[in-house]
């Protein structure tokens, strides 16, 4: 089955997002908690959201996503920002109705677009992706500025009169 996460589900999502890290090759890059979850998820005025896949009462999977905008449409979007599944539920099928529940979202909302990125070596994810009619966007390049370079861009000066 697949719902709207619910705040008993925090703790099986923030340890997916850990459980993500380590398949990314990333295991010590999640510094968020679990509480900062639950104020991004279900705090005054979310921006992030998520659904989660269930088997038997229990959490399996989980897709964690916001909105984004596309000014050349002019309509909303969604992000995918992670999706996840237990790798004893690989396999089943979960992966893809987390993925078609967003999708039917985008298009009962009427949302443009649904986007997501995927690391270039994870060739099982790009196969799945491919198979469900996602397109790679392989003209467009990533930046990001985050950290120490984030403070540094944020203290410029503005140079308006």
């Amino acid at each position: 089955m697949i719902r709207p996460a619910e705040p008993r589900d925090v703790e099986a999502i923030h340890q997916f997002i850990v459980d993500l890290a380590v398949y990314e090759r990333e295991p010590d890059a999640v510094t968020a908690t679990a509480s900062d979850l639950d104020r991004a998820l279900f705090g005054q005025n979310p921006a992030l959201f998520a659904d989660v896949a269930e088997v038997d009462g229990r959490v399996v999977g989980m897709a964690i996503w916001f909105l984004n905008y596309s000014t050349w449409d002019g309509r909303h979007g969604i992000y995918l920002e992670d999706l996840y599944v237990d790798p004893a539920h690989r396999g089943s099928g979960l992966g893809r109705d987390l993925l078609v529940t967003l999708a039917r979202r985008c298009v009962e909302r009427g949302y443009s677009r649904f986007q997501w990125w995927v690391l270039d070596w994870n060739e099982p994810s790009i196969d799945f992706y491919k198979a469900m009619g996602a397109v790679a966007m392989d003209e467009w390049t990533v930046y990001r500025t985050s950290g120490e370079a984030l403070e540094a861009m944020a203290a410029l000066p503005l140079r308006s009169a």
